[in-house]
């Protein structure tokens, strides 16, 4: 269910045409009075020319782009109408065609609204568009990749019994005992460098993959940590350089301190260890000139029609751990003290105090089980919610089809695949496996927001991102022939 939306083949075959790039950037923020701001959103606009060739990657410090009604307005800051209608004034008064441009969100989640008005972020996303075109000059450019350790984890644990568990926010961890690993993950940074042709560096793309779902804790707005990674960037290279970030395959991945709730949160240290890792790559580049070339493909992916049975399987398991919370003897007041009391050695060991012990002992023991027993409800109801809400967002479109395009962008020895929706690890994965183009980058999050897409080996896991996911899972198969198409093309 892919057709060619635009063959946007541009060999340099304007061979001798040297390539040029151009960087600028607006803010984006919400700044009305009452919003904190940590730090200030953006749009980064990389803008490329060679020959008759042009196009446009865009960065954006927000959740999606176009997102508000798979989500029911949750994810409300850029509507639907904003990609098209951001290519169409590009096209119509820059000259540059719609299909050539790449607009990806960071996927930064702090509360409320974060971005400007829908009218300004057209008109400001476009006047970045418009200065990045007006600076354009001839550059070299060099490809680096190199793992960023520390920084990220697969939020989604595999348990004994063959299901799936995501570290989330909004429900308990699963008990350590049960769970035997974790997804998998990508903690590759890879990125291009742009060079003037005076050395001077001039613009710096980075791609890594991780969920920014928590900044701080007052809510303020805040790009999270690859926000401040690219501060760090600019300054360790200088000379006026601008780094632009793009999300990777975030959608089973998130930081390693996402839960750790004995410290304060602190996103400016991943962003120095995601800045360092880039930095680290920067001296040993060589830049080299490079050709520029695209091809975009439009696809449409089914809805899931599984919904009414993964409901029905979740509301028979309900039914039988409510079932287990029956002769349950203490309640919190009395559990905590005798629980506390359990890890001491015994104060009295004569037989009559040990027999109590013992008794208390299988009541501590009966009411631990019943408290696993409300963890397993609580991740079992917040996916009953969910996929409710999934029907009926699905039943609003009658079923139709999710359209959108995925993009591949070749410059030089680098290769960027795009998206248009939360790609799951394992995909980009397969999708660097599959090129042969040497530093081959997923910009997931881009041109569109489909929500979820997991593998289709994972639906009967029943982790969150399957939960989450609204595509059908022959959504796979499809995009994965629409990429190998691209890569064929652009290799």
């Amino acid at each position: 269910m892919h057709k060619s939306f635009s063959i946007n083949i541009a060999e340099a075959a304007n061979s001798g045409a040297v390539l040029q790039a151009g960087i600028a950037r607006q803010e984006i923020s919400n700044r009305e009075d009452a919003v904190p701001i940590a730090d200030p959103l953006y749009a980064t606009v990389l803008a490329l020319a060679q020959g008759d060739t042009r196009a446009l990657i865009i960065g954006m410090d927000v959740t999606a782009i176009g997102g508000r009604a798979i989500s029911d307005y949750m994810l409300p800051d850029v509507g639907e109408e904003f990609l098209p209608a951001l290519r169409q004034k590009i096209e119509t008064e820059l000259g540059l065609p719609g299909e050539h441009v790449l607009v990806n969100a960071s996927h930064t989640h702090p509360p409320g609204r974060m971005l400007c008005s829908d009218e300004e972020q057209i008109e400001r996303c476009f006047a970045a568009a418009k200065q990045a075109l007006g600076q354009l000059q001839a550059v070299r450019v060099a490809a680096f990749s190199r793992k960023a350790a520390g920084i990220s984890m697969n939020r989604t644990l595999r348990l004994k019994d063959g299901q799936d568990w995501s570290i989330r926010h909004s429900i308990p961890s699963p008990p350590p005992k049960l769970v035997c690993g974790a997804g998998p993950l990508d903690d590759i940074v890879s990125g291009i460098r742009f060079e003037r042709l005076d050395g001077s560096p001039l613009a710096l793309l980075f791609n890594f993959a991780c969920h920014l779902l928590f900044g701080n804790y007052d809510g303020a707005l805040t790009a999270n940590f690859p926000g401040l990674a690219a501060r760090r960037i600019e300054a360790g290279l200088g000379q006026g350089c601008m780094a632009l970030f793009l999300q990777g395959a975030a959608g089973d991945v998130c930081d390693v301190e996402f839960k750790n709730f004995s410290k304060p949160r602190d996103i400016a240290g991943l962003a120095d260890k995601l800045a360092a890792a880039v930095l680290a790559e920067q001296a040993a580049l060589r830049c080299k000139n490079a050709n520029l070339s695209l091809h975009s493909e439009e696809i449409m992916l089914p809805r899931r029609k599984d919904i009414p049975q993964r409901l029905q399987k979740l509301q028979q398991q309900q039914v039988e751990l409510l079932s287990s919370l029956r002769f349950c003897t203490l309640n919190f007041d009395e559990f905590w003290p005798l629980y506390q009391e359990s890890l001491q050695a015994p104060a009295n060991a004569d037989p009559e105090h040990m027999a109590m012990r013992s008794f208390n002992q299988k009541n501590i023991d009966r009411y631990i089980e019943c408290l696993r027993s409300m963890e397993q409800l609580s991740k079992i109801e917040d996916d009953m919610e969910t996929l409710r809400k999934h029907a009926e967002i699905s039943e609003r479109a009658a079923g139709a089809p999710l359209a959108g395009d995925v993009m591949g962008l070749r410059i030089g020895d680098s290769l960027i695949i795009t998206a248009p929706f939360e790609a799951l690890a394992q995909i980009s994965l397969d999708v660097k496996a599959w090129s042969a183009v040497p530093n081959t980058m997923m910009a997931a999050y881009s041109n569109g927001y489909m929500h979820y897409g997991a593998p289709a080996s994972y639906y009967e896991r029943g982790g969150y991102e399957v939960c989450e996911c609204q595509l059908d899972a022959e959504w796979q198969q499809i995009y994965e022939n629409c990429v190998k198409k691209i890569i064929a093309k652009l290799s």
